[in-house]
């Protein structure tokens, strides 16, 4: 990879209403209906994050949906 192409912006791992998992750049404000969720870092970092916690792919109102269901 050349140094041309080295991301070196910083990023924060942001999550909307529905549980859902990103990254944006840190200096960047935060679209509508998204959150910092608190971690920081190279986009590397913040992927391997969301890659540890958001084991459960659904959507908040769809696992609500199915737990009040069964």
């Amino acid at each position: 990879m050349s140094e041309q192409n080295v991301d070196n912006r910083l990023y924060k791992v942001v999550l909307n209403h529905e549980e859902q998992y990103s990254i944006w750049a840190a200096d960047r404000e935060l679209p509508g209906g998204w959150r910092a969720e608190g971690t920081e870092g190279d986009r590397e970092t913040c992927l391997a994050h969301i890659d540890e916690v958001w084991t459960d792919m659904r959507p908040l109102s769809l696992r609500e949906r199915m737990a009040t269901a069964g």
